[in-house]
């Protein structure tokens, strides 16, 4: 069984990638004090968190200027803790907090047809409390790294490598 984690008052969370497009490897970065601590997700998952983060501030009040917080970049990752499965957001409107609570995936044997019939699992948890602010940091980082990925085709949308792709309007 995973680590389950708590951060009641980071000093960031970030999200981060490395790789180069269209191999690239996604990740949520927490700092707390001396810990670093990485969590791997998926780039589908870091634009909804994002989306849904922007979405929750706007119903907020505005950050006042002094509380805004510089986007930091994310240090690769010496090692994940584990997969994220599952998202969760809330706000705790008598801190000013918002809570992220991602959840680890499973690691399924795809070999294994039974899985589901004797599937005991309990997965590790990472709670993380950050500040409206911090929120707005993560946004900006998230939906830069995301954008930053492979160009779309002109024709079909699809993602493009640098030599191309089988473009399916070109037939």
């Amino acid at each position: 069984m995973s680590e389950s984690w708590e951060f009641t008052e980071p000093d960031s969370i970030v999200p981060g990638v490395f790789g180069e497009p269209g191999r690239r490897t996604f990740f949520i970065q927490v700092r707390d004090g001396g810990r670093v601590v990485s969590f791997k997700m998926e780039k589908q998952q870091v634009a909804a968190l994002c989306e849904y983060l922007e979405g929750i501030l706007t119903d907020l009040p505005a950050i006042h200027p002094g509380q805004f917080i510089a986007p930091i970049s994310a240090v690769n990752p010496e090692d994940m803790q584990w997969i994220v499965g599952g998202l969760a957001v809330a706000y705790e409107e008598d801190d000013d907090r918002l809570m992220i609570v991602a959840e680890e995936m499973p690691d399924i044997d795809d070999e294994d047809d039974d899985f589901i019939e004797d599937f005991d699992f309990d997965p590790a948890t990472a709670r993380i409390r950050i500040t409206r602010a911090q929120v707005a940091a993560f946004i900006a980082v998230g939906n830069d790294i995301v954008r930053a990925g492979r160009p779309a085709c002109r024709l079909c949308g699809r993602p493009m490598d640098p030599g191309g792709h089988p473009c399916p309007r070109l037939n």
